[in-house]
């Protein structure tokens, strides 16, 4: 195996514009190469597993399905892959999750590209990366312990990969015939899910569900 060869770098972002602008500056870069690109959460994933890039950068605020959420479903099809998130969340609570779900890097797409190029050398070598003001915000949120704010984020932690799904897809305004139907599943346990998901989380309309998710940053506003 040749040990210059560039590093295959996958793209998920629903915005082409966004894509495109991270390609053109990829293509800049000997060391890196764009092994293929996708605005579509589920479609990347089926595309990850054929292509098996290195690294996958990563959105989180997608439609259909959270970055964070598509974490455990590119694991599934392409265990070695690193992943990085990609994207404008920045506060503690999203940072977390995406660590907790098995992110290797969190990089804001505020920084500097000098640091883009950091993070995918980093997790490519098998470090984890996360940007300087990114650590300072967890360093900040660990030495100030537990704060109102983390209550209501608890309730969302809390939920199950598959009850994620369904919450997002709510959060969209989602029927529970629409929502059957995008995860295979009856009628009947999409409604299941929506009754739990409304107790667990203390929302009781498609309204309120929308509003949490903007909150926890799975939708973009």
């Amino acid at each position: 195996m040749e040990t210059n060869a560039p590093i295959r770098i996958f793209l998920v972002d629903d915005q082409s514009m966004i894509r495109a602008g991270f390609k053109s500056l990829l293509a800049k870069d000997p060391r890196f190469g764009v092994a293929g690109d996708s605005g579509d959460p589920r479609a990347a994933v089926s595309a990850i597993a054929e292509v098996r890039p290195d690294v996958v950068l990563l959105d989180i605020s997608m439609p259909g399905l959270s970055g964070i959420d598509a974490i455990a479903h590119i694991r599934k099809v392409h265990p070695r892959a690193r992943i990085v998130m990609l994207t404008h969340h920045e506060g503690g609570s999203i940072v977390e999750q995406a660590l907790q779900a098995g992110a290797d890097g969190y990089l804001s797409k505020d920084s500097d590209p000098a640091e883009l190029a950091l993070a995918i050398e980093s997790v490519h070598s098998g470090r984890m990366y996360l940007s300087p003001k990114v650590a300072g915000v967890l360093v900040s949120r660990a030495r100030s312990g537990p704060g109102p704010m983390q209550v209501g984020t608890s309730k969302v932690q809390s939920l199950t990969p598959r009850e994620r799904e369904v919450f997002q897809l709510l959060a969209l305004g989602r029927s529970n015939k629409e929502v059957a139907k995008s995860l295979g599943m009856s009628v009947g346990t999409a409604k299941k899910h929506r009754e739990n998901l409304q107790r667990k989380l203390g929302c009781h309309s498609a309204a309120e569900l929308a509003l949490l998710s903007i909150r926890e940053g799975l939708i973009a506003p």
